[in-house]
């Protein structure tokens, strides 16, 4: 790893969870240099929806490149990108009866999310936003205004103005409904919360540690939207694509939201960033907002292909069943170490084990590892063990997967409670 130390900025992070040098990748296993392998539950923070090195994207990419197809177009109008634009309408919008105008943006989510809060201002002329506990919805200025977690919050770079921060469903106990706060908020003009021009949220908080929304909350919150003329934003980035066993992670509400952020997995394992909008608020003037990278042909490609999984209910299906192996190993290893005080969060293939005890799960975190498995943390406090596999994840792998994280718990469990008897040894032996 000398040569990262060296001359890698000091800024650097997976590396330091990972420290090891990947070389190959395929399906839902990495690769290092001694050609050790590890399974993956991290999915590049689930930009690897369909497993690395898809089939059908290498495929594609490589008929592309060999055909001399356009790699960079700004937003010019390319046959990559109309191929795309055509097939996402037809087997994601039109299906599903969503009509939605796309605006691409810059590659990283965090672009699509500067892109919907400029948009939303705009259109509504009102400088607020309402956010919600433990949100993350990037590191630029603006999308790190409506990230809650103080370690990103820094005041000597952020500016903290227009934005209103409230509780998101169940932050204060499953006896309050939290919408019901905000309405109450939004009722009272002198409650010091300006109306604002929209209320962005994710259906699952991935990063803020696995917190599920529940279909009748995001029903409350869309009314108070219609109620109040506020903009509803669903960023979709993490646990779109998907992630939560349909398409949108929404679905199983039945909210309209007026905005959309799609990000990571759309692009197939490529920098692809996106703004599904509502036509009545596609009010930029020509070149308004622009970027560099607003379109990847090599994205569009790759997208296109792997949209081909949504023409049929197959893969949807297929990620309900995974998910109950998945809920029902972690509970059982949740019952087996009662001590822990475990909780199993999660919905799909986005599932979490909260750990309340600081710095277990980091431990937990490197022992797998240690043992082939790469699985992430979550929560404001990197309490939650967070499982992020490849969709496409065979039921083997993900067992095997399954297996390494309730070891890793217990040979942790075991060096703690043997640290803590040799302390109590050692002060036994000091009196």
């Amino acid at each position: 790893m000398k040569t990262f130390k060296e001359h890698e900025s000091q800024v650097r992070s997976y590396v330091r969870s990972f420290p090891a040098i990947f070389d190959k990748a395929k399906g839902s296993i990495l690769c290092d240099e001694q050609d050790n392998e590890y399974i993956d539950f991290f999915a590049g923070a689930g930009t690897l929806n369909y497993g690395h090195n898809n089939p059908l994207v290498s495929k594609a990419l490589i008929e592309y490149i060999k055909n001399d197809g356009i790699v960079h177009g700004l937003d010019k109008a390319t046959k990559a990108k109309k191929l795309f634009l055509e097939k996402f309408y037809e087997t994601i919008l039109q299906p599903r009866h969503m009509e939605y105008k796309i605006q691409f943006t810059g590659p990283t989510g965090t672009n699509a999310v500067e892109s919907a809060l400029k948009l939303v201002r705009m259109v509504k002329g009102r400088s607020n936003v309402i956010a919600f506990t433990n949100a993350f919805h990037g590191l630029t200025m603006g999308s790190m205004a409506v990230t809650a977690n103080s370690f990103y919050r820094d005041e000597a770079f952020i500016n903290r103005s227009n934005v209103s921060f409230v509780p998101f469903d169940g932050y204060l106990g499953e006896e309050v409904n939290t919408a019901e706060y905000l309405r109450t908020f939004l009722e009272d003009q002198s409650s010091g919360v300006d109306l604002p021009a929209a209320i962005i949220l994710e259906c699952i908080q991935a990063e803020g540690g696995i917190n599920v929304a529940s279909d009748k909350w995001l029903q409350d919150i869309e009314q108070i939207c219609r109620d109040f003329d506020i903009l509803l934003v669903v960023d979709d980035i993490q646990v779109g694509n998907g992630r939560t066993g349909t398409f949108f992670s929404f679905e199983s509400s039945g909210i309209n939201p007026d905005v959309i952020t799609l990000s990571k997995s759309i692009g197939g394992g490529l920098p692809l960033s996106m703004v599904l909008l509502k036509g009545e608020l596609d009010q930029w003037k020509p070149g308004e907002h622009t970027g560099t990278f607003r379109g990847n042909n090599l994205a569009f490609v790759a997208s296109r292909e792997l949209l081909s999984y949504w023409e049929n209910d197959n893969l949807s299906e297929a990620v309900q069943n995974k998910s109950q192996l998945v809920e029902n190993r972690l509970m059982e290893i949740s019952e087996k170490f009662t001590s822990l005080e475990s909780e199993v969060r999660g919905k799909g293939l986005i599932n979490g084990l909260k750990i309340p005890y600081r710095g277990f799960c980091s431990d937990v975190s490197e022992e797998a590892f240690s043992r082939g498995l790469l699985i992430e943390l979550a929560g404001a406090e990197d309490d939650v063990l967070k499982l992020l596999p490849p969709l496409t994840t065979e039921n083997e792998i993900l067992e095997d997967g399954l297996q390494i994280i309730e070891d890793s718990i217990e040979a942790v469990q075991e060096k703690r409670e043997a640290m803590i008897e040799g302390l109590n040894n050692d002060s036994a032996n000091n009196k």
